[in-house]
């Protein structure tokens, strides 16, 4: 879609997840103006300063770049408010955005959301939705208002949850398809074509924030259960079990499975191939890996590490 008239933009990110966005944008013809993203982190093995992805890749294409810890503050507030924008896009930048960033912009602050709202708001929509065996998510363009998720919807791509499908695969999915999105709904925006839709008061879920707590496999759960369960939680933290070796507990994350016929003690092998019973029917383990250890296929995992049959994982 042809922009009538380029908007004066800041885009706010941080993850992979927004890079693809702020690259669309770089090629839309706006004029972007101005990056926010969060400040470098300590990282790696060195504990080096890193700067974000979106910060990077800003910087390759000479967009100027602000980090700011915090925007509660009165002086980061009239800094934002001096670059005279007509919008903020908004894609999982991680900081709080209080009501003078909000209203600072002519048309508002935009946020793409990876879930179809109002189901799950909030901080892990993208892994919630495979946990909970959703068979179909998305991403949704959203004028932000002080709420959590909760402002007027401008525009909606959807996609299928398919068998096998991890958080690692539907994140690049989403990402692929919010892209466009954006880029579509601003040329709306600007030509001002878009009517904004109220989220609907029924079917409001929250994704809270995963804690590790959660990625340990319940085997007495069904098998279809603890599939969604492992690939929502697939690569990180990752769903794992623990096996005795020596008699010490080791940890095994598991990224991969699939749901076979099979019964069984809970956590038990049923043959030499990793099927593991599990409170309903059975999980085949397709891919794991080893604490400090790359990824594996079941196959290499066993040459190294046998589970026979009837031995059982916690």
């Amino acid at each position: 879609m042809t922009n009538p008239k380029p908007l004066r933009i800041a885009f706010m990110g941080t993850p992979d997840f927004s890079v693809g966005i702020l690259a669309a944008l770089v090629e839309s013809g706006h004029d972007l103006v101005a990056v926010y993203s969060q400040p470098p982190r300590k990282a790696g093995r060195g504990m080096d300063l890193k700067k974000s992805p979106v910060h990077e890749f800003a910087e390759t294409k000479g967009i100027e770049v602000r980090a700011p810890k915090s925007l509660k503050g009165e002086e980061e507030q009239r800094a934002f408010a001096a670059l005279k924008l007509d919008v903020a896009i908004v894609v999982a930048y991680g900081l709080l955005l209080p009501a003078p960033i909000l209203e600072a912009p002519r048309l508002g602050c935009l946020n793409l959301h990876a879930s179809l709202l109002p189901r799950w708001r909030g901080a892990a929509p993208i892994q919630r939705a495979i946990m909970a065996g959703d068979a179909e998510t998305g991403v949704m363009v959203m004028q932000m208002d002080e709420g959590l998720d909760t402002g007027p919807v401008l525009g909606t791509a959807r996609i299928a949850i398919t068998g096998g499908m991890t958080a690692s695969d539907l994140h690049d999915e989403l990402a692929k398809i919010g892209a466009p999105l954006m880029v579509d709904t601003l040329a709306l925006l600007a030509a001002g074509k878009i009517t904004p839709t109220q989220q609907s008061d029924e079917g409001v879920t929250y994704a809270k924030k995963i804690d590790k707590a959660e990625a340990r496999i319940d085997w007495t759960r069904p098998a279809k259960e603890l599939d969604c369960h492992i690939r929502g939680l697939s690569p990180f933290p990752g769903a794992y079990f623990e096996i005795i070796r020596k008699g010490k507990p080791e940890r095994v994350k598991v990224l991969r499975a699939e749901p076979v016929a099979g019964s069984g003690e809970p956590g038990s092998a049923l043959d030499d191939a990793l099927s593991i019973a599990c409170g309903e029917g059975a999980l085949r383990l397709l891919e794991v890996q080893r604490a400090g250890k790359g990824r594996a296929t079941a196959e290499e995992f066993l040459r190294g590490f046998p589970l026979a049959k009837g031995e059982s994982v916690t």
